[in-house]
């Protein structure tokens, strides 16, 4: 495993009220000049998500951690210079207000993707135009390599979810999950379940095993027509295979509030990787936990987290270890997504005050924090 990664982040824009705003193309023009599907702006790349509402900030190429956060934090700032400070972004797995009828679908440049999704899915569901996700990148150096990273991140990926749940909210309401993001997510496509596989891939025996599920993917898509979409990209479990990069792109986890929160999820990622550890590999087990940790956070899986702590800190880089303290806070104190719901409770169920936190957080690149004189 190289130690180079990349990262992608994705960014509600909202006005002054905190509702969103489907102006990722005005946004776009303003800062290049014309719409374009991606820019080089303030350092880094900032590229249009399928959701107008919504916008991706990507880092000028892979790097440590650190480098990352440093220039992503960079062009992040410049994006709030560049429009006046009229706009707040914010992370979170789901825009907690958003309904439907308030964003759409990019209109512009590959529209040609997102018309044939909408034929075959109908995306006007929260599970296409409500939800924002952190992504990891981590590259492979063969093929011995990329199977057995594959399979480990596999058997963490209940771990990861639990750890990085932050969307409790959806359309203003409560509901029973901590990570709704991956409730509409893993239902998003259901007329062709063999593409998501309900989140969680399969167990590799060798990359041929993930070739094979590849086409079995694509021969469903050519049955209903939609030739264009059969990319490595349109496998949407929780991990896949980007041969064309050479990287395994990590999918299941919640964009967090800041900057600093994505990359320290990261590095327990990558420690993780690198430790020694006896993991479940049972499909129907690792469901299971899947499904607890979507519903629950980091309350039902302490005392294992915890273990994985330690062994992520024994494992860690110097640069990671920097960051785990925030990783350790979570498991303390709960993901994301519980702090808010117990926030809720002392709000008496005022969201806005929450927003204007997450989005203050981003804005300064600083953690949500439950402690007095922190952010939140």
């Amino acid at each position: 495993m190289k130690e180079a990664i990349g990262t992608e982040h994705e960014y509600s824009i909202n006005d002054k009220n905190h509702r969103p705003l489907a102006i990722s193309d005005q946004i776009i023009q303003r800062i290049a000049g014309q719409v374009q599907h991606e820019v080089a702006f303030g350092g880094i790349l900032v590229s249009k998500e399928l959701q107008k509402h919504a916008i991706e900030l990507i880092p000028a190429r892979p790097g440590s951690l650190g480098f990352l956060e440093s220039n992503l934090y960079q062009g992040l700032s410049e994006l709030y210079r560049a429009t006046n400070h009229e706009y707040g972004f914010m992370g979170l797995g789901m825009h907690p207000l958003l309904k439907l009828d308030e964003t759409t679908y990019w209109d512009h440049d590959e529209q040609e993707y997102y018309q044939a999704y909408d034929r075959l899915f109908n995306i006007k569901q929260h599970g296409w135009l409500n939800i924002q996700a952190l992504q990891i990148n981590i590259p492979y150096a063969g093929k011995d390599e990329l199977v057995a990273m594959f399979n480990k991140i596999r058997s963490l990926m209940p771990y990861l979810v639990a750890v990085s749940a932050s969307s409790p909210m959806v359309e203003g309401k409560l509901t029973s999950y901590m990570d709704n993001r991956l409730v509409y997510y893993r239902q998003n496509q259901a007329a062709i379940p063999e593409i998501c596989h309900g989140i969680l891939p399969e167990k590799l025996e060798s990359v041929h095993d993930y070739v094979q599920i590849n086409r079995q993917i694509y021969s469903e898509l050519k049955k209903c027509g939609a030739d264009i979409l059969c990319k490595e990209w349109v496998n949407s479990r929780g991990v896949i295979v980007r041969f064309t990069r050479r990287c395994l792109e990590v999918k299941a986890i919640d964009e967090q509030e800041c900057l600093h929160s994505d990359m320290a999820i990261s590095a327990f990622l990558l420690a993780l990787l690198r430790s020694e550890l006896e993991l479940e590999e049972d499909e129907s087990s690792l469901l299971a936990m899947l499904e607890d940790a979507m519903q629950h956070g980091v309350a039902t899986m302490k005392p294992e987290l915890e273990k994985l702590l330690a062994a992520a800190e024994k494992s860690a880089t110097i640069e990671e270890m920097r960051y785990l303290p925030m990783v350790a806070k979570r498991i303390e104190q709960g993901c994301l997504a519980e702090n808010m719901v117990q926030k809720l409770k002392e709000t008496d169920g005022r969201i806005e005050p929450i927003l204007e936190q997450m989005q203050w957080c981003l804005k300064e690149n600083r953690p949500y924090s439950v402690e007095p004189g922190r952010c939140g």
